[in-house]
């Protein structure tokens, strides 16, 4: 089979290549999914960068949608031929990015929900839920609280900013102008990014937010962030680590087997097919024409999701 994977570490578009490989099988727990479309996200140019190092050659490619061909022994609740959608490991010798993946956890793909749309989502609704969850910003808890999405119109805020909304926060987000207008739509009060960014959103809350979720890519602007909570503490990174150590903030990283937030991915799959909840696409790749994804990708304005279609 087709596999995007590499066999060293080092800049993504030197170290990934497209590989003949055996098709995996799936283990006790797993299925196997002929993959229809997988999600392209930040984290796999980090991997192959040395992120979470490990045996190598390792597969790219970390959330898909595909059609169940293979079970694993005590697998339960699912046929071959289930229509499906999740995370996928990332520590194997293949990935998402490829004919067939394996999948430890997965979750049906209703029928109204596009393969795209459904690939889109589990990277940035886990990502957005842990976070948010972390700094305080949870279900039947958020409704007297004014709420910072910095980073608004990258997935992770765009997936954040709905996710607070529906938890009742009065959000404010930063984005630039591909998803203002939407963001707009769906009850965000919008400001721009730069200079007097802090200002800005103090004048709208009429004065500090009471938390602030930092899910903007690393952009020296976290101190910024900062000035908009009453107190280091208040706010929450997902991307500055390093600022966050000098600054004070939280910061989340959710390494393997720890703290994922996967549990919500069903829900937010059904609320996406009956066209409550979103992740903005754009644009969708041929499998053979990944290179052209990871450089949108990599230049840090994509616009939305990048998919890579495979079937």
């Amino acid at each position: 089979m087709r596999s995007l994977r590499f066999h060293q570490t080092g800049p993504a578009l030197d170290v990934i290549r497209l590989d003949e490989t055996d098709v995996p099988v799936p283990g006790p727990g797993q299925v196997r999914v002929a993959v229809r479309v997988c999600g392209v996200t930040p984290a796999d140019w980090a991997l192959a960068g040395g992120l979470f190092p490990g045996d190598l050659p390792r597969g790219i490619g970390l959330e898909v949608a595909g059609t169940v061909d293979a079970l694993g022994a005590g697998v339960t609740g699912v046929a071959v031929g289930d229509e499906v959608f999740g995370p996928v490991p990332f520590t194997g010798p293949t990935a998402g990015a490829a004919d067939h993946a394996l999948m430890d956890v997965w979750f049906p793909r209703p029928e109204a929900l596009e393969p795209a749309a459904a690939a889109a989502l589990p990277m940035a609704v886990e990502t957005a839920h842990r976070g948010l969850d972390g700094l305080g910003v949870r279900r039947d808890a958020a409704h007297d609280l004014t709420v910072l999405v910095h980073g608004a119109g990258s997935t992770v805020g765009y997936a954040a900013t709905q996710i607070a909304l529906r938890y009742g926060a009065r959000v404010i987000a930063t984005a630039g102008t591909t998803h203002a207008d939407a963001l707009r739509r769906l009850g965000a009060e919008v400001t721009g990014y730069g200079e007097g960014m802090a200002e800005r959103v103090r004048e709208i809350a009429g004065g500090p937010v009471d938390l602030a979720f930092d899910a903007a890519p690393v952009s020296n602007s976290l101190p910024e962030v900062v000035r908009t909570v009453a107190k280091p503490e208040d706010a929450l990174t997902m991307s500055d680590f390093a600022a966050a150590q000098e600054l004070g903030v939280r910061f989340q990283f959710g390494e393997e087997g720890h703290g994922y937030h996967h549990h919500v991915l069903g829900e937010y799959g059904r609320m996406a097919a009956d066209g409550q909840f979103s992740i903005p696409l754009a644009g969708t790749y041929p499998l053979e024409q990944w290179r052209e994804a990871a450089e949108l990708s990599l230049s840090g304005k994509p616009g939305g999701k990048l998919a890579l279609q495979v079937r």
